[in-house]
């Protein structure tokens, strides 16, 4: 955990959900900064541990392990981010599927060449399908082969979670950044606007790069998706890690990166999301939804 004055607020920054986290505070008090700062790192840890498929000591696992066995009643904050999901699969007519899973067992995005075969896509296939879970608050209950990962929501809710721990603890502006995913507490009393850059997506975290937007925050949330890091890169082909759950592929023809405004950064990441599988579609598609958006080809 860090923390540094920068002219007009304090900057903080560590890392989580393999992601760099930051939070700007419009403070001069460095002791509020830094118990803000802590408030933030606890949250999205304690949302990173609990949620991540990739530890075997949490809620993921033992609905992913056991219960096919049994249905497994779940907690209050995990029957929400359920429904939500539900909701979402339902509203994108499928297209968003936390039950797509398995297929993160042949899908590597390591940025090397390795691209899955059809026969090995097609085998993880007859696992994915919201459809097939049996899902009764607060019991769940998934066939066996079928597992759930909630990456594709898990950040953006811990960057609402935790603007709605920093609402109750003062009501001075902060900005969230996890991995680009944003969101504000409140407009900047001192200024007009926290600016937003967005990144070159063809020199990712390199020195000098220069954001190719700038977006003026005085309300809400940005997320944006995209192939810039974690891909897989084959004969000229670059296949993102937004998988269709229908399909099993990357859609190769999609934005290099989408950034999206909403009310809630869970509701700009999962438009995004959508948008990046939308392909050549992803403009139309996010102007049909009525909301502002940067699309970077």
């Amino acid at each position: 955990m860090n923390l540094k004055r920068q002219p007009g607020y304090f900057r903080g920054w560590f890392h989580a959900m393999g992601s760099p986290c930051e939070v700007l505070m419009e403070t001069e008090d460095h002791g509020l900064a830094q118990a803000l700062l802590r408030t933030v790192t606890q949250e999205a840890r304690r949302i990173e541990a609990k949620f991540s498929r990739y530890r075997k000591d949490n809620i993921v696992y033992q609905i992913n392990h056991e219960s096919h066995k049994q249905a497994i009643c779940v907690d209050a904050e995990t029957a929400r981010l359920l429904n939500y999901a539900q909701e979402c699969y339902e509203l994108s007519e499928g297209l968003f599927d936390i039950s797509a899973g398995t297929l993160s067992n042949v899908w590597h995005f390591d940025s090397s060449d390795r691209v899955p075969t059809r026969e090995q896509i097609r085998q993880c296939l007859q696992y994915v399908g919201w459809e097939k879970v049996h899902w009764d608050n607060p019991l769940i209950r998934l066939p066996p082969g079928t597992q759930i990962d909630l990456g594709g929501i898990g950040k953006e809710y811990a960057v609402d979670h935790c603007v709605q721990q920093l609402r109750q603890s003062t009501s001075i502006s902060c900005l969230v950044n996890f991995g680009g995913d944003i969101a504000i507490t409140t407009g900047r009393h001192k200024r007009n606007a926290w600016c937003v850059g967005v990144e070159n997506p063809s020199t990712p975290g390199q020195a000098g790069n220069t954001a190719l937007k700038q977006i003026r925050l005085t309300q809400g949330a940005v997320a944006t998706s995209g192939d810039v890091r974690r891909y897989v890169l084959k004969n000229g082909v670059r296949y993102g890690h937004i998988l269709n759950p229908k399909t099993g592929w990357p859609e190769t023809q999609a934005p290099r990166s989408i950034t999206v405004a909403a009310p809630t950064c869970s509701q700009a990441g999962v438009l995004s999301t959508l948008a990046m599988l939308q392909g050549e579609q992803a403009e139309s598609f996010l102007s049909a939804q009525q909301v502002q958006y940067w699309c970077l080809r």
